[in-house]
């Protein structure tokens, strides 16, 4: 009896298993089947990043600004009136396409392929941009050939670009013309570089991130082209912004152009050269021909490339440059230095009764 008790346990036992087998059998299918259909068409769901899959996509982005953006609390409530013509920049980048900006797209989530393009010409996008930062900074600005502009402005696009790697590096140079409509005359001309990278994190980039990385970075180059312009401007024509005339320098900005302050003479007041205080700090290098205030001393123009240096003689502190002094002959030790570039340090001999001038460029 025990042997037909055993045997009845043991077929028991191969029908659970055999049950079992097919309830697993069924689960799995209903869990696998709609991961399988989500998969096949992972590649044309629009609320699936194309990069998860590995499928096509489209790797352009949109990095001009919208038309409803927030307002720039700063703006000028009126508008100036100097009015500028903008033509369209030029694209003088050695890139295969004229919308390619860098490479990296497939490791940026929602983005495929190797190159990062944009949804329009560079050249477009630039344009655009300074078009913008015209506007939002209180000036008239036109694209009509036939339009009363005073200015017209244009440029170039020397480098635009970004990599996506460990680190994304970005690199952007313009330059930019403004001239005089009336007169054909270049008022000011310029080049901006803005170099940069950061380290996306540990999760990486998504297509928003690059948008936003490239937006900000263009931003920089209009904001400072647009400073450096609206300060030559206001200082050779300040009726056109009902200002004082003055400038102030913008950092990142070479200037290639820029027109001399207007003068203002003081009605029924002969003209004299501006009296020359000892260790005195000036805007600029005086001309040759200005007389010393002593033809017992010597005098000593001091240049620096970037500008406002802090000026030590002899390890005195005298101000920033551009520098000129008026000292003792002899041979005196010039240092310069500023935040982030390495002190240099020169012997100058000033000779009696003439004029020593002096170019130092700091390095980082």
């Amino acid at each position: 009896m025990r042997w037909l008790w055993l045997l009845s346990r043991s077929l028991l036992y191969s029908r659970l298993r055999i049950l079992l087998a097919a309830m697993m059998k069924r689960l799995l299918l209903r869990v696998s089947l709609p991961l399988l259909v989500l998969f096949a068409a992972g590649c044309s769901m629009p609320s699936i990043p194309t990069g998860w899959f590995g499928g096509g996509g489209d790797s352009a982005i949109h990095i001009a600004e919208s038309a409803n953006k927030k307002a720039n609390p700063n703006a000028p409530l009126m508008k100036y009136a100097a009015t500028i013509r903008v033509t369209r920049y030029a694209d003088a980048r050695k890139a295969a396409s004229s919308r390619t900006v860098g490479t990296g797209a497939d490791r940026v989530s929602g983005m495929s392929g190797k190159d990062i393009n944009l949804d329009q010409d560079v050249a477009a996008t630039v344009t655009g941009a300074m078009k913008a930062r015209l506007d939002d900074a209180g000036y008239q600005v036109s694209e009509a050939q036939n339009s009363n502009a005073l200015f017209e402005l244009s440029g170039s696009v020397k480098e635009l670009s970004l990599d996506v790697k460990d680190r994304d590096e970005i690199s952007i140079m313009v330059e930019t013309t403004l001239k005089e409509l009336s007169t054909g005359a270049v008022v000011w001309s310029g080049v901006v570089v803005e170099k940069n990278d950061r380290f996306a994190g540990i999760s990486g980039n998504n297509k928003k991130d690059v948008v936003g990385y490239l937006r900000k970075e263009l931003g920089i180059v209009t904001e400072k082209t647009v400073e450096a312009i609206s300060s030559s401007l206001m200082a050779s024509r300040p009726e056109l912004f009902n200002l004082t005339p003055g400038t102030k320098p913008i950092p990142g900005v070479t200037v290639l152009v820029a027109p001399p302050a207007a003068a203002q003479p003081v009605p029924g007041a002969a003209a004299q050269p501006a009296p020359l205080l000892s260790a005195a700090r000036v805007a600029a290098p005086a001309p040759a021909s200005q007389p010393l205030s002593s033809a017992a001393n010597g005098m000593l123009l001091v240049n620096t490339i970037p500008g406002r240096a802090k000026v030590y003689l002899d390890s005195v502190y005298y101000g920033l440059s551009p520098l000129r002094l008026e000292i003792d002959p002899g041979v005196h030790t010039v240092s310069v230095k500023l935040e982030g570039y390495r002190m240099v340090a020169e012997k100058v001999s000033v000779r009696k009764g003439d004029y020593t001038e002096m170019d130092l460029t700091l390095e980082r």
